[in-house]
């Protein structure tokens, strides 16, 4: 991922890393000692109706520092990564031109890397393609890639349906491999900002004990409730708001198909694995394109990262 050098550009700062790692701890306390803006990267928590599943900030955070696209968005609506960036972008611009400092926080790595690095012009796919691709498996389809798009094959492992099935669709209606449209990448706000990122990997047994404490928290503290209004509206369940992680395990439970314990136990091995791939893919980022800390979050880290913040942000 793009990262700026240091220049007279206005600052930029993410807070990215996975799932209970702490981020919005440290935006929150960096938007009250800067006077910024926090502004959501997160995927699942942009959607309306999902405060408590998707972790968003509570009213009372929000109270605190002013909060941009978190719950805008009715999950009856399929939001892209492109029409959060769109947003994202003037958010950063509405921040700028306050004098305030702009504060990206979530996890989802393609929100981050189609606002900063832009996104790759692949035209409207073709309906009549698409529905075929999208109706066989996905180990045909990665056969089917591997001979028509051998690069984005090989890149791809062949469990990963939704991007074997992506791959294979822009191939077959653009002619091009996906590959190729990647290197044409538009609309990227790297360039134009003075990016700070510091990404949070704390060690892996306590974030995924915090994600299973959390998930417990979310049950007593509206969860269930998000669920069966959401379910309630008979909402299609490939809606990018219907999968965020619990809520098909908590609405199995609710309507008998799974019992309390076994919805759990199937959420949180779910967010478990969320994080892990989170935790991966940040991981994965070049070297130099981030400043790491893998230690426990408490209130002591967030000070001293605040601190850090500020002074590289704000000098």
């Amino acid at each position: 991922m793009y990262k700026s050098e240091p220049s007279s550009l206005p600052p930029l700062a993410l807070i990215a890393g996975p799932t209970a790692s702490g981020k919005s701890a440290l935006a929150l306390a960096l938007a009250e000692a800067t006077g910024g803006v926090v502004i959501n990267a997160d995927a699942s928590q942009v959607y309306a109706g999902l405060r408590v599943l998707s972790a968003a900030p509570s009213p009372e955070d929000e109270a605190r520092a002013e909060h941009r696209l978190f719950g805008v968005i009715d999950p009856a609506t399929a939001w892209s990564a492109a029409d959060w960036a769109a947003a994202a972008r003037d958010a950063v611009a509405t921040a700028h031109a306050a004098g305030r400092l702009p504060i990206l926080v979530g996890g989802t790595g393609l929100y981050l890397t189609t606002l900063i690095e832009g996104i790759a012009p692949v035209p409207a796919i073709d309906p009549a393609i698409r529905a075929v691709v999208r109706a066989q498996s996905a180990g045909d389809n990665h056969a089917a890639l591997l001979r028509e798009d051998p690069v984005a094959a090989t890149a791809l492992a062949p469990g990963d349906s939704a991007r074997v099935a992506r791959a294979l669709e822009v191939i077959r209606s653009t002619g091009q491999g996906i590959a190729s449209w990647r290197a044409r990448r538009t609309g990227g706000i790297g360039a134009s900002v003075r990016l700070v990122a510091q990404i949070l990997l704390p060690p892996r047994p306590p974030l995924y004990r915090r994600c299973d404490e959390r998930f417990a928290a979310m049950l007593e503290g509206g969860a269930i409730e998000e669920v069966e209004a959401l379910v309630g509206r008979g909402l299609d369940p490939g809606l990018p708001a219907m999968r965020t992680i619990g809520l098909r395990e908590i609405a199995g439970w609710r309507a008998g198909q799974l019992s309390r314990d076994e919805a759990i136990a199937a959420a949180t091995m779910a967010t478990r694995r969320y994080a892990k791939r989170q935790y991966t893919w940040f991981n994965n980022q070049p070297p130099d394109s981030w400043e790491w800390t893998d230690k426990q979050v408490d209130n002591d880290l967030i000070e001293e990262l605040v601190i850090k913040l500020r002074n590289t942000l704000l000098t």
